[in-house]
């Protein structure tokens, strides 16, 4: 039995180092092969946005002259365990978009069956089975952002010269919803050896933890490579864009494929998004910042890129903007001599805000930033009553009908801003009190139309330094 489990432990650790051999790093490779094959590869690795691929010949030779013979169809999962994807699913969109942007034709695939699988890439424990209903709900959220992305791609930022590929966003679960588990385990599994998956990577650290593994996680791989077999056979789909912890993924999609029908296909992966302190930015590092707007404003997405540290920003402006590298490198020129401006900072987070929530968003950021944090009053005026919820999230929102002789006392009551009687008289005799931005020490002022209520019929009270109170005047 021992000799037995070694034998099988030898084996696994055999198979782990020749995967890895497989890997291989794109920007030397790509350097060494014919430009006019690879002008697509190189223009992306040298942004930053591919990491890997597999197979090994694949980013010398093969892959660069498929993708110059003509229009390839590629594409990239994600799996809905949430109601909207976040900045670290962002990088793989955009990728997608450069091959758009390229003449391909591109599918996202939401996984609305792989989802209540489970992916136990990048996880050190097992996540709590999803409801198929949540699984419908989170799936119609992530379509409409990444339709929402592709659509502002393609009004702000595509060169109208050039002919766009086709975009479509599909659901796994359409394919997989008449299986039944005998059938699949029938066609699919007998071409999964069981030495081979043990030995991702990702199956790998979880046996080795104290929870180890459940059968449904250890499946997952069977599934997405499945996706592939199936976008392969029905869409003609040759290459996969994953994260760099999909790889093993990818690789199972590429061995079902081949051994199945004997054909080619190809992995592509981009680089997982780390905060400054390296933690990766997804939901589960707890510090995601999300791509729809009701989990994440066009404010928050744009002042989360704006407060960037310095040593970042050049990085993600390759990866996350459409501005040619020439541009990305006069902007840094820029910064550089005049740091306090921000240039590269302000670029930066208008681009991507734009994508993701198109101008309309980007306007709005800039609204809610000059709002808050210059004290603007003309920006007030002109913010909705959303905008204003969403900049003060926290902030209690009252609706109150506008009586005669409203005075400031009266209206910090009303909305519990300060304490009844003596106390609350003398916070704002004392300044505590600001409206719309301006430090008031006059309870009994009347409220005036145009200095404390604004013409969108809004006054913002500031008590203290951070308790903010939105009132909405209402007249018969």
């Amino acid at each position: 039995m021992a000799a037995s489990m070694a034998r099988t432990c030898c084996h696994v650790s055999c198979i782990l180092r020749r995967r890895t051999s497989l890997c291989l790093a794109l920007g030397s490779k790509l350097h060494c092969s014919s430009p006019a094959h690879n002008g697509l590869l190189l223009s992306l690795n040298k942004r930053g946005i591919l990491k890997d691929s597999f197979p090994e010949d694949a980013a010398q030779d093969q892959l660069p002259r498929l993708l110059q013979s003509g229009a390839q169809t590629v594409y990239c999962g994600f799996d809905p365990t949430a109601d909207s994807l976040h900045v670290g699913n962002l990088l793989a969109i955009i990728g997608l978009l450069h091959f758009r942007s390229a003449g391909h034709h591109v599918l996202a695939v939401l996984g609305g069956a792989t989802a209540q699988i489970g992916d136990p890439s990048g996880k050190t424990s097992e996540r709590e089975r999803i409801p198929a209903d949540a699984v419908e709900a989170n799936t119609r959220g992530i379509r409409e952002s990444i339709q929402r992305i592709f659509t502002n791609h393609e009004l702000h930022f595509q060169d109208t010269s050039r002919k766009l590929g086709t975009v479509s966003v599909l659901n796994n679960l359409s394919w997989y919803k008449n299986w039944d588990v005998v059938d699949f385990l029938s066609e699919a599994g007998r071409h999964f050896r069981m030495g081979t998956m043990l030995s991702r990577h990702s199956v790998q650290s979880r046996l080795k933890s104290a929870d180890g593994m459940s059968l449904t996680e250890f499946t997952y791989q069977v599934f997405q490579a499945y996706d592939f077999h199936h976008l392969n056979q029905i869409y003609g789909c040759k290459i996969q864009l994953g994260g760099t912890d999909q790889l093993g993924n990818l690789m199972s999609g590429h061995e079902y494929i081949h051994k199945v029908g004997g054909e080619q296909v190809y992995g592509l992966t981009v680089p997982l998004v780390t905060s400054s302190a390296g933690d990766k930015l997804g939901k589960t590092a707890g510090n995601a910042v999300w791509l729809n707007r009701d989990k994440t404003s066009p404010f928050e997405l744009y002042q989360f890129f704006l407060r960037q540290p310095d040593v970042s920003v050049e990085r993600y402006l390759n990866l996350f903007t459409f501005l040619p590298l020439a541009e990305v490198e006069r902007l840094m020129e820029q910064q550089r001599e005049d740091p306090g401006k921000r240039l590269a900072h302000k670029r930066l987070a208008a681009e991507v805000t734009k994508l993701v929530h198109g101008k309309d968003g980007l306007e709005s950021a800039k609204r809610c930033t000059n709002a808050l944090y210059h004290s603007s009053v003309q920006a007030l005026e002109e913010m909705s009553d959303d905008e204003l919820q969403e900049l003060f999230r926290e902030a209690p929102f009252h609706e109150l009908l506008m009586e005669p002789g409203t005075t400031v006392i009266d209206a910090c009551r009303r909305v519990n801003a300060v304490p009844e009687g003596p106390r609350g008289y003398r916070m704002v005799s004392e300044g505590a009190v600001w409206v719309n931005h301006q430090r008031t020490d006059k309870p009994e002022q009347l409220l005036i139309p145009k200095l404390h209520i604004l013409s969108n019929g809004l006054t913002l009270l500031r008590v203290g330094k951070r308790n903010f109170y939105i009132i909405k005047w209402l007249t018969l």
